[in-house]
């Protein structure tokens, strides 16, 4: 399967990749887009002219986001929806409350680290929950939405850390293990790539394709419960850049009818044996297996119903 590369690269912005495409008609979720690369993924996508909708848990601070990207970019077709990704009553509220097509949903929002175990009122951990499980349930509540736009795509956010940890089948929600919090966050974030293996190999016969990919290393509030980035200057990206990736993998004509793969810097990433040194990059195989897909799409399905 030959690798997909593109003109574009570490260094590139958001808005270096929607140069010259047209997304006017089409209507776009990006979820966490009130702060970091949540923000600049939507201004990207109202750049291009599409309509964007800010799936975000504080709709005050969502406002004021809409406004500003509204005022910046000459587009008044931004809008703000509430979803907190951990309570499932109100990913079905949004769910219902949604009409017409979905051409580009971008599962951005995360959490990463929490020093304590938590966990949500139906017993699950909270990284696994916010990170994967409530994008999941977003992503079949709105099937039937995203088939509709005859070419949708589904943009599924994960990171280096699918390095750190494959899925933990028989202990998702640390009721053995002694919980950790990086243990958690990689493993949330190898569900986030499987999600887009199996969501491509059950949906592309009605034209919805899924890819994942790794932002970067960007200064945000992500990193509030880890004392910041620990990686070096050298590698790490501005929010505009961060964003890139995932503007990408939503508006690429290289992308075309292409789907369950892993991206980083703007670009398909290899698979890597073993776990590189020196803050290196790739993609675990155990991210990309598709029995491991097949066997958390099905667990999913009976932790949201």
């Amino acid at each position: 399967m030959r690798q997909i590369r593109t003109a574009f690269g570490f260094q590139s912005t958001a808005e270096d990749v929607v140069k010259g495409i047209d997304l006017c008609g089409k209507r776009a979720i990006v979820t966490g887009a009130s702060s970091g690369i949540g923000v600049e993924t939507a201004r990207a996508l109202a750049i291009a002219g599409a309509e964007v909708t800010l799936a975000v848990r504080n709709t005050e601070t969502g406002s004021a986001i809409a406004t500003q990207i509204a005022h910046a970019v000459g587009n008044s077709k931004i809008v703000v929806k509430q979803l907190d990704l951990s309570n499932p009553a109100s990913v079905k509220a949004f769910v219902a409350d949604w009409s017409g097509a979905v051409h580009i949903l971008i599962n951005n929002a995360g959490i990463m680290a929490t020093p304590q175990l938590e966990r949500t009122a139906e017993g699950y951990e909270l990284q696994f929950v916010t990170n994967f499980l409530g994008h999941f349930a977003l992503s079949v509540g709105l099937h039937n939405a995203l088939a509709s736009a005859n070419g949708a795509r589904i943009v599924s956010l994960s990171s280096s850390a699918n390095l750190i940890s494959p899925v933990l089948f028989d202990d998702l929600h640390f009721r053995f293990l002694p919980y950790d919090p990086f243990i958690s966050y990689g493993q949330s974030k190898t569900a986030n790539v499987l999600f887009a293996v199996e969501a491509t190999k059950r949906w592309m016969d009605d034209g919805i394709f899924t890819n994942a990919l790794n932002p970067g290393a960007i200064p945000t509030n992500l990193q509030k419960h880890t004392g910041g980035l620990k990686t070096p200057p050298e590698r790490r990206k501005t929010a505009q850049q961060g964003a890139a990736t995932s503007v990408l993998l939503a508006v690429s004509p290289l992308l075309d009818g292409i789907g369950g793969r892993y991206f980083e810097d703007c670009n398909e990433a290899a698979i890597v044996s073993e776990k590189p040194k020196d803050f290196g990059g790739g993609v675990a195989p155990y991210a990309l297996d598709p029995d491991n897909a097949a066997r958390l799409w099905r667990i999913a399905q009976t932790l949201v119903s």
